[in-house]
């Protein structure tokens, strides 16, 4: 289906004002040289006749006038209408050719005038796919895609700032955040490591040491979560394949099947983002699955213009309902506890979605009729 674009509704505006004003223009004119040419010669005509003719025989003059006077009459009549006619025929011929000429010069003059326009959009694609310092400082007259333009200047300029602010509190809060939890971590490995503590405190450092490694997996990601929604800091060809091995080998799978087959499937992001994307889909399916004879089964593939990461595995029922908010933070499927009794932050599929946008993409979830998920990610291509 033909994409229906500004210029050409401006052409067609500006081509059907001119083809109904010519319109109007010729029917003024018909109705005009319609009531101008007379449909009857008229009296005056008459007496000509009589007074001018051949002296008829006297009994014949009064018919031989009237012939020919209907005769002139049926004559002016035929000239009026092929005059009407002639004039409409040409008058249309002349307003078909000068609109199809109106019309070439109304593509050209709205493409000169959104011309302004076509920069706008152009800077915009610019700055969503690299950065939000560029601006457009378009020059012109004050009209109303210069006051646009403007306005998208200083939304930038506003955009830019709050990205900036953000990026800074996250570097920030990464620092301050995960440093007295590793000071903890430290402190409690340190005392269990003492031979000579006792068993209660071993417990309680035990227990203490596992709330630890929570807060740490809840904090790491929520920063990646937040990371993740900025613009992509650094963007470089890498291939899927690759990275979901990886992933695959830092998962510990237990008690579950893990079986992949990873063809090459090239794409252009963040390496460490995507291998966190991977990594979240193959944990969530391991951690979130039968405790015995259970399977993941993960697939990369690569299309004409895209990259697809495909995670089955084979967990508890899930309601079909339940399945698009699961991408939500902090959302869990209610039920079933975690494999090995450990339940999640609640932020894998939320940091797979957003990492998935950041990178133009989309992912989709289906609830197996057997149980479990069957997520399928899907990314462009390299350009």
């Amino acid at each position: 289906m033909t994409r229906s674009t500004i210029r050409m509704r401006l052409t067609l505006l500006w081509a059907g004002a001119f083809f109904l004003a010519g319109a109007i223009l010729i029917a003024l004119m018909y109705f005009s040289l319609d009531q101008w040419l007379e449909r009857r010669p008229g009296a005056a005509l008459r007496q000509i006749l009589t007074q001018n003719l051949p002296e008829p025989p006297m009994r014949a003059k009064p018919m031989f006038t009237e012939n020919i006077y209907d005769a002139l009459v049926d004559q002016a009549e035929r000239q009026r209408r092929d005059t009407l006619h002639a004039m409409l025929g040409w008058s249309l011929a002349a307003l078909g050719a000068v609109g199809v000429a109106a019309a070439g010069f109304g593509w050209l003059l709205a493409g000169r005038v959104l011309q302004p326009l076509q920069r706008v959009t152009a800077t915009a694609r610019r700055v969503a796919d690299r950065n939000l310092h560029e601006r457009i400082a378009l020059a012109g007259p004050p009209d109303e895609i210069k006051d646009l333009a403007d306005t998208f200047d200083a939304m930038l300029e506003r955009l830019d700032r709050a990205f900036d602010s953000q990026r800074r509190f996250v570097a920030n809060a990464s620092h301050e955040l995960r440093t007295p939890l590793a000071i903890n971590r430290t402190l409690l490995e340190v005392a269990l490591d003492d031979p000579a503590a006792a068993p209660a405190l071993r417990q309680l450092g035990t227990t203490l040491l596992e709330v630890n490694r929570r807060h740490e997996r809840l904090i790491d990601g929520l920063l990646v979560l937040a990371g993740s929604e900025q613009h992509l800091t650094e963007v470089r060809r890498t291939d899927l394949a690759e990275l979901t091995r990886r992933a695959i080998a830092a998962v510990a799978p237990g008690e579950v099947t893990v079986r992949a087959e990873t063809a090459p499937a090239p794409v252009a992001g963040d390496p460490i983002l995507l291998e966190r994307l991977a990594h979240n889909l193959i944990d969530n399916a391991v951690r979130y699955n039968r405790p015995a004879d259970g399977w993941v089964a993960v697939t990369t593939a690569a299309a004409a213009d895209t990259a697809r990461l495909i995670v089955e595995n084979s967990g508890p029922m899930v309601p079909a309902v339940e399945v698009d908010g699961l991408f939500e933070p902090f959302r869990r499927l209610p039920g079933e506890p975690a494999e090995g009794g450990r339940r999640g932050a609640g932020l894998g599929l939320s940091i797979v979605r957003s990492v998935v946008r950041a990178h133009g993409g989309a992912v989709t979830a289906v609830a197996r009729p057997e149980g479990g998920l069957a997520i399928t990610v899907t990314l462009p291509a390299p350009r």
